[in-house]
């Protein structure tokens, strides 16, 4: 079934705040899964309507190995998003992908270690393909957005998402090269596995601050040159945002991953723990009646 549009955007590193938003207010919005990086802003942007989480909080107090991205992700859906726009500052391996250029993520491998990185614990499991972890659809829209801004850009990139908080060691940046990785960040996982687990197209722009240290004679990487270039590509990452809203269709067509739970589940009905199931009533109330 069609739903109006509700767009989630999750603001990474970068980008605290979004312009063009009316009727704006800032809400609490309780999870059964901890608390969220920061309160919610609600607001709208013409006909559509916008839900603003900072990922790492105003001020940036929450470090990447801290979100507490199923509490982020429930309090979305919470609050009514049909699908979640993510941007992300991110390093590259790529020579061709400069620092200030934009890249859409189309793959991931995640590197993460001891997150929580499902919705479905023991009590009841399930298992939601990740094979195409992005949205087609959103992530098009996100490249025509960028490019409307003046932005440079690279599509089809894959992600390496890396525990942190430290950045990575040259022998580690050349071994990120030769599993396929394009781009390098903290946060995307299991950010992106737990939209999909809560029925949320996603889809990712990374904002290049840095080539990480696989380049020889390059110097190492650190947070005033990030925070430099952070600088520079936020206005275009606000106008992107921006051009990303204005330009959706009016009718927001169903997706397939409005409904991906309906082949997820596998705990039969008569095992599922009933506790689980109440903290699921948001992520997954649809396909288990407990709305």
């Amino acid at each position: 079934m069609a739903k109006n549009w509700c767009i989630g955007i999750i603001g990474g590193s970068g980008l605290y705040d979004i312009e063009g938003i009316e009727d704006e207010q800032w809400l609490s919005i309780e999870t059964p899964w901890g608390e969220a990086s920061d309160e919610i802003l609600f607001g709208r942007i013409g006909e559509i309507q916008v839900r603003f989480l900072p990922r790492h909080g105003r001020g940036h107090p929450i470090s990447p190995g801290d979100l507490n991205a199923r509490a982020n992700i429930d309090a979305l859906k919470r609050a009514g998003c049909t699908d979640i726009l993510s941007i992300s500052a991110v390093g590259s391996l790529r020579e061709e992908i400069e620092p200030g250029r934009f890249a859409i993520a189309e793959q991931f491998i995640d590197n993460t270690r001891g997150r929580a990185s499902t919705f479905f614990t023991s009590g009841c499991a399930a298992h939601v393909s990740m094979a195409d972890p992005v949205c087609p659809r959103l992530s098009d829209m996100a490249a025509k957005a960028v490019t409307a801004a003046k932005g440079k850009l690279a599509t089809g990139a894959t992600y390496l998402a890396m525990e942190g908080p430290q950045f990575s060691t040259r022998a580690e940046s050349h071994m990120y090269k030769a599993w396929g990785a394009d781009i390098i960040g903290m946060t995307a996982m299991p950010e992106a596995k737990l939209a999909r687990e809560a029925e949320l197209p996603y889809a990712l722009i990374g904002m290049v601050t840095d080539y990480d240290c696989w380049r020889e004679g390059e110097e190492a990487v650190d947070v005033a040159g990030v925070l430099k270039q952070m600088k520079a590509n936020g206005k275009l990452a606000r106008q992107a945002v921006l051009n990303f809203i204005t330009g959706l269709p009016k009718t927001r067509k169903a997706s397939p991953i409005d409904t991906c739970l309906d082949t997820a589940i596998i705990t039969a009905p008569e095992e599922r723990d009933p506790e689980l199931l109440a903290r699921l009533d948001a992520v997954a109330g649809r396909v288990l009646n407990t709305k």
